[in-house]
C-alpha cells in the first residue's frame, strides 16, 4: 500500500537568465502561468512556468533593491503587480493580459482547454524593458508595463507587500514598525486611499500576510511576535498578539480553506473534519530566526451575547481574540527560518532559510490520543512532541494530527541562503488524464542570495498522500 521509496525534493529547472544580484522573493500569478521575482538589481523580472524563460524586465521604478513583490488577485484582462523597496516606496505595475496580440504576438491568457502548444504559448513575448515618461501619457498603450503609481509614506525599508482576498486593501510594512493600509479606489485614476497605519510592533516588520477570504491581516516582526489585525466600526486594530517564538518572525502564512489532513480519506470524516475546523476558521504558520515552524489555530468563539441595543463608541472587548499555539513542526532547520509557505492545494507546508535547506512536512492523522513521549527516543523525521498535544479539551480520539518531515534537500542552492519559498500551479507540462490523477500538479519555488531561482518537484507522493 505505501511507498517503497521515500518523497524526494527533485530540481526541474533554474528561471533564465537569472539576476546577477541577490534575489528575494518570487510571487507566482494566481491565474496565469507566470511568477515575479524582485531583486537587489532595483528590478522586477516576470517568468514563464512554462519553459521556466525570461518574459519581461521591470525597471525604472525604484532607486533601491526591490525586497517584495504582490499580484493583486481578482484583476479581469490585467495583471497589477504591487512593489516594495528598500527606496521606502510602493509601486503599482499594470499590464494588459492580450499585450501584443495586435503585432500577432501571443497573449498572456492561460487556456488549458487548447494546450497542444503550451511551450510555445509565451515565446513571441519577447523581454522589454519599462520605459517611464511621465509626461507622455500617450505612450502608455504602447508600454508591456505602465508604471502605474507610487506609494509614499513609510520612513523606512519596505519589507513586505500583501494584497487582500479582494483587492480592495494593500498592505505594507518596514522597518519604521509600522503596517500601512491603502484602499485601491479602483476610480481608473490609480488613486490609492490611506486607511490605516499600525504601530503596535516594537520591531521591524518583516511580513504581511491577508487571511485567504477575510479582510483579516497577520504581521511578524523583529520584536518576536505575530499580530493579528482587523477592521471595526471604520477603525482598524489589534485583535491578537500571538507569542512564543524567541527570535524574529520573518514569515507568516494562512492554511488554504477548506483543507484536510491528507490521510484522511474517508468523504464523511472529511466533512466532520470540516465542519469541527470551521469555526476557528484557517490556521497560520510562522517561521522564525529561533529556527522552528510553528502552526496557530485561533480559539473558536462563544455565541455571541444578546444585542443590549445601546450605541457605543467604545471599542468592544469582544472583537479581541485568542489564538493557541497548536503545533511546533519537527526540528530540521539548523540557523533562521526566512520563509514557510503553506500549499493551498495538498496542504503540505514548506520551510527554507539561513542553512540553505528546503523542508517539506505533512499533517498527519492520529488514529488515537496521542500517547506521553519521553524524550530521546524520537528521531529527526518523526513528529515533535509538542506538535501531538491536543489543540483542546474538545478533541477526541481521531481528530488529533501531527505534522512529520515529508522530504528536505540540503544545500538547495548550493552554499547560499534561500530567502524564499512557495508553491505553484504545475505548467511546464501538458496535461494527461493518467498524470492529473496519479502525480502531484504543482512545483515550488526557492530564490536565494545569488539571484539564482530553482523549480521543484515533489516526487515519490501521489495526490499529496506517500
Amino acid at each position: 500500500m505505501a511507498e517503497t521509496t521515500s518523497p524526494t525534493i527533485s530540481h526541474i529547472s533554474d528561471l533564465t537568465p537569472p539576476s546577477i544580484e541577490r534575489t528575494w522573493l518570487t510571487a507566482p500569478h494566481p491565474d496565469l502561468p507566470f511568477a515575479a521575482t524582485c531583486s537587489a538589481d532595483k528590478t522586477v523580472r516576470v517568468y514563464s512556468l512554462r519553459n521556466f524563460k525570461l518574459l519581461s524586465t521591470i525597471t525604472g521604478g525604484h532607486k533601491r533593491s526591490v525586497r517584495s513583490c504582490a499580484w493583486k488577485p481578482s484583476v479581469k484582462g490585467e495583471s497589477v503587480l504591487a512593489t516594495g523597496s528598500f527606496d521606502a516606496t510602493v509601486g503599482i505595475w499594470r499590464r494588459w493580459n492580450n499585450y501584443g496580440q495586435d503585432d500577432g504576438d501571443k497573449p498572456w491568457i492561460l487556456d488549458d482547454s487548447n494546450n497542444n502548444n503550451s511551450d510555445e504559448l509565451e515565446e513571441e513575448v519577447t523581454s522589454h524593458k519599462l520605459r517611464h515618461d511621465a509626461d507622455d501619457a500617450g505612450s502608455d498603450e504602447d508600454e508591456e508595463w505602465r508604471f502605474a503609481v507610487l506609494l509614499d509614506g513609510h520612513d523606512s525599508e519596505v519589507k513586505s507587500v500583501s494584497w487582500s482576498p479582494s483587492g480592495i486593501f494593500l498592505a505594507t510594512c518596514a522597518r519604521d514598525k509600522s503596517i500601512w493600509i491603502w484602499e485601491d479606489l479602483d476610480d481608473g485614476d490609480n488613486n490609492f486611499e490611506t486607511v490605516a497605519v499600525l504601530q503596535e510592533h516594537s520591531g521591524d516588520v518583516k511580513c504581511v500576510s491577508w487571511h485567504p477570504t477575510e479582510d483579516c491581516l497577520a504581521s511578524g516582526s523583529y520584536d518576536d511576535t505575530i499580530r493579528i489585525w482587523r477592521e471595526d466600526i471604520d477603525d482598524w486594530g489589534q485583535v491578537a498578539c500571538l507569542k512564543g517564538h524567541t527570535g524574529t518572525v520573518w514569515f507568516v502564512d494562512w492554511e488554504p480553506v477548506g483543507n484536510v489532513p491528507s490521510t484522511l480519506q474517508s468523504p464523511e470524516l472529511r466533512e466532520q473534519w470540516k465542519e469541527k475546523h470551521a469555526l476557528s476558521g484557517p490556521r497560520l504558520v510562522s517561521g522564525s530566526a529561533d529556527g522552528t515552524v510553528r502552526v496557530w489555530r485561533r480559539q473558536a468563539k462563544q455565541a455571541s451575547t444578546a444585542n443590549t441595543g445601546i450605541p457605543s463608541i467604545i471599542r468592544p472587548v469582544g472583537i479581541d481574540e485568542t489564538w493557541n499555539e497548536e503545533a511546533i513542526l519537527p526540528s530540521n532547520h539548523a540557523l533562521a527560518i526566512y520563509s514557510v509557505a503553506w500549499s493551498k492545494r495538498t496542504g503540505l507546508i514548506a520551510s527554507t532559510g539561513s542553512d540553505g535547506r528546503i523542508v517539506v512536512y505533512e499533517e498527519r492523522l492520529l488514529q488515537t490520543p496521542a500517547p506521553e513521549t519521553t524524550s530521546g527516543d524520537k528521531d529527526a523525521m518523526d513528529v515533535d512532541s509538542s506538535s501531538a498535544k491536543p489543540a483542546d479539551k474538545s478533541d477526541v480520539a481521531g481528530s488529533q494530527t501531527n505534522w512529520v518531515i515529508l522530504a528536505s534537500i540540503d544545500a538547495a542552492h548550493g552554499i547560499y541562503e534561500v530567502n524564499h519559498v512557495t508553491w505553484a500551479k504545475r505548467a511546464d507540462r501538458a496535461r494527461s488524464v493518467e498524470s492529473s490523477s496519479t502525480e502531484i500538479d504543482e512545483v515550488l519555488i526557492s530564490t536565494a542570495d545569488d539571484g539564482s531561482v530553482k523549480v521543484w518537484s515533489l516526487e515519490g507522493i501521489r495526490n499529496g498522500n506517500i
